[in-house]
């Protein structure tokens, strides 16, 4: 049996948080190491690692605290946007193997930028590999 996460221990109550948001199935907590003032985690409260290992029913209720959250922890700390991100998977930057949401607020000339510098380099890809790949996730 592994150690439990962190998460595990937070919604277990054997570690203190900031709780601002809490259900039968989920938790949001400040995160304990904030990129902004309000960063918020969002988490369900059995452990799964990945995304895709969340049952259809936790998923919704994740994305329905994410959903009355957003606005909510905007205007707590008087943001000018917020920024929803997940890292699924450690390739990701994943750094806590159980699923979790950050609300991250967002505020002009903050010197963050948009998700699309979370990756290095872009690839260079052709159209025949965009629609290879876009005929894969379709299925």
């Amino acid at each position: 049996m592994s150690e439990p996460t962190i998460f595990e221990q937070i919604v277990a109550g054997d570690i203190p948080a900031r709780v601002v948001y809490e259900t039968d199935t989920t938790i949001a907590f400040l995160d304990a190491n904030p990129l902004a003032p309000g960063h918020t985690l969002v988490v369900p409260k059995e452990a799964h690692e990945r995304l895709r290992d969340l049952p259809d029913e936790a998923a919704a209720d994740l994305w329905a605290a994410v959903d009355e959250l957003t606005p909510r922890v905007e205007d707590a700390v008087d943001a000018d946007a917020l920024t929803v991100g997940v890292n699924d998977g450690a390739a990701a930057g994943q750094e806590v193997p159980h699923v979790h949401v950050h609300l991250v607020p967002r505020f002009d000339g903050d010197g963050g930028g948009p998700i699309h510098g979370v990756a290095g380099g872009r690839p260079d890809l052709s159209d025949e590999e965009l629609d290879d790949i876009a005929g894969r996730i379709e299925g």
